[in-house]
């Protein structure tokens, strides 16, 4: 009930769509696709140029395709594609309110948390685990078998098969033990008052 798909639509075998869906025009859905209530597929890409007196809106001409075995939480949104297609790998899973921007390439059998979001242009390869509220900054790579854990912010290229904490984020023990030396540091600093 109340779902919509749009236009040049294709949709494969075994899919459950909930409840309140929207599908916009120019998406691909492959077979055994579950898409939870209140998600939105295919939405206008945030893509706009500041001018003087405002901005300019540019056209969203690419698609939206996901692969087999992908599941999509509620109220997700992935934006369509402005100069390519925005891609969810086969199999992938997504948690509930995650966005995904446009043209973003998600590889097979990742993992996105509640809330978390990859900007736009970034490319997410195989066996991606990124937990909940994570944020994935635009036009990056994020290599095979990465783990970025619970609200982190990445904002640079990262290695395979790491795991990345904090804000920034940063390979996970060197950001643990700068977090130990933040919290030394008012002893620190009350012995040296003290000489």
């Amino acid at each position: 009930p109340g779902a919509f798909v749009g236009d040049r639509v294709k949709i494969g075998k075994n899919c459950i769509i909930h409840p309140n869906v929207t599908i916009y025009n120019h998406v691909v859905i492959g077979d055994n696709v579950i898409i939870q209530s209140g998600s939105v597929i295919g939405g206008d890409a945030c893509y706009f140029q500041r001018r003087k007196d405002g901005f300019v809106k540019f056209e969203s001409c690419g698609r939206v395709v996901i692969e087999d075995d992908v599941e999509i939480g509620a109220c997700c949104c992935v934006d369509i594609g402005v100069t390519s297609d925005t891609i969810i790998g086969k199999g992938t899973k997504m948690d509930n309110h995650v966005q995904i921007g446009h043209d973003a390439k998600l590889g097979k059998n990742c993992f996105l948390g509640a809330h978390s979001a990859v900007g736009g242009v970034t490319i997410v390869k195989d066996n991606v685990s990124i937990w909940s509220m994570a944020a994935v900054n635009k036009d990056l790579v994020i290599a095979e078998g990465t783990t970025v854990l619970a609200y982190s912010a990445v904002d640079k290229d990262t290695l395979p098969g790491v795991t990345y904490f904090g804000l920034p984020a940063d390979e996970v023990r060197k950001k643990w033990k700068e977090i130990a030396t933040m919290k030394s540091l008012p002893d620190i600093i009350s012995k040296i008052n003290k000489l």
